[in-house]
């Protein structure tokens, strides 16, 4: 494992191809803006307990949803046509990121991974544009959602929750349909779970990840704040 410079002028990482066979590249450095873009350029992530330093992963193999792959259930399908959410971008991501480290079903102790460090940080690649998030509201009230990192055609998606049946579910299905439309080539789910798999996510070699990558960062950036098309 490395220990990244203390210099914020070095934002260098290893090769990823020196990770543990568990992911882990790298420990320290910052969650400043320009190492955090670096990072996710290079396929890589933070990933921390609150006690622990700053980690950073590659994992291999990658799990990755490629928007014309999504698979979405009949039941799912029927939820999203009947309205009974509506879903925004971008309103109110700090909250959206405050309910994803928040006590879980699957995690009763609460996401202590999102820290408030973290989320200051990704509060502020919002402000730059990079990061977005995707709310789902029943009777004005936030039910669902979840946030990520957006560069090029390629999203990163961090943490999801759900207050109500199908609400975060509602949120990545009309998010990937949006990213599709706007020809983003993949969506990083960093790791597997029977959660995405259920939507078309697959298991691929880490390189391969790298290789969707790179093309992916070839298209432009969508720095503006995102909505959804009035059509």
């Amino acid at each position: 494992m490395f220990r990244l410079s203390s210099n914020p002028r070095d934002l260098r990482f290893p090769p990823v191809e020196l990770a543990s066979p568990e992911g882990l590249l790298a420990v320290g450095g910052d969650l400043r803006p320009e190492r955090l873009l670096e990072a996710y350029r290079h396929g890589i992530f933070p990933w921390y307990n609150d006690d622990q330093p700053i980690l950073w992963w590659s994992p291999d193999p990658r799990a990755v949803l490629f928007p014309d792959k999504l698979h979405v259930s009949r039941s799912l399908e029927r939820t999203i046509r009947h309205g009974i959410f509506t879903a925004t971008f971008d309103t109110c991501f700090r909250e959206v990121m405050r309910q994803c480290a928040g006590p879980r079903l699957q995690y009763p102790e609460g996401g202590t991974w999102i820290t408030p460090a973290m989320i200051e940080a990704y509060v502020r690649l919002h402000e730059l544009g990079y990061a977005h998030s995707i709310e789902t509201w029943q009777e004005r009230r936030l039910v669902g959602g979840l946030y990520g990192i957006a560069l090029g055609g390629a999203f990163f998606g961090e943490s999801m929750f759900s207050r109500v049946t199908d609400a975060s579910k509602v949120a990545l299905v009309l998010l990937i349909r949006r990213l599709r439309a706007w020809g983003f080539r993949i969506f990083d789910c960093q790791q597997s779970s029977p959660h995405v798999m259920r939507f078309g996510a697959e298991e691929i070699p880490r390189r391969d990840f790298l290789n969707h990558l790179a093309a992916a960062l070839a298209l432009p950036d969508r720095h503006r704040p995102w909505q959804f098309d009035r059509a």
